[in-house]
């Protein structure tokens, strides 16, 4: 079953990694008459957007401090503890659907590598160097972002 969820997560990122670099604009239905430009200024006022784009919840400044609180979370797990990286599994996705554009590739490579260690816990083993690798280029994706609203994500 872990198996399963872990293939899942891996195509997953796999399909977000590849949206992740095209302008988060197409998502935007309700403003299809206002500029990139528009989007970007927009941006500042974090509360009111998320919610006209259909369910997210977060703005930028709370989802980086979210991610940075789940991955402390992560961290944090026994290292032979499969439920616990599962917790944040579970965690993580719900965090990834309250979000819009690219900081969703935060939570959803925290989720694949939560899922991928959980399945190397049982065995006493390590996720895969692919999963580090996806939260490590997330955090540099958004980095930005996160550093504009004030938030440094952490590894």
């Amino acid at each position: 079953m872990k198996k399963i969820l872990a293939l899942a997560a891996v195509a997953g990122i796999a399909g977000l990694t590849a949206c992740s670099v095209s302008a988060p604009a197409p998502e935007e239905s309700g403003g299809s008459s206002e500029s990139p430009a528009a989007v970007e200024t927009g941006a500042s006022s974090a509360a009111p957007e998320p919610t006209a784009s259909g369910g997210a919840a977060l703005g930028a400044k709370e989802a980086c401090e979210r991610f940075n609180s789940l991955f402390a979370d992560y961290a944090a797990v026994p290292a032979g503890d499969a439920n616990g990286y599962e917790d944040v599994y579970l965690q993580a996705e719900d965090a990834k659907d309250t979000v819009a554009g690219d900081l969703q590739g935060l939570f959803a490579s925290l989720s694949l590598l939560a899922i991928d260690q959980s399945a190397a816990a049982e065995s006493g083993g390590e996720a895969a160097q692919a999963s580090k690798d996806a939260v490590r280029d997330a955090v540099f994706a958004n980095s930005a972002t996160c550093s504009a609203e004030g938030v440094t994500l952490k590894l």
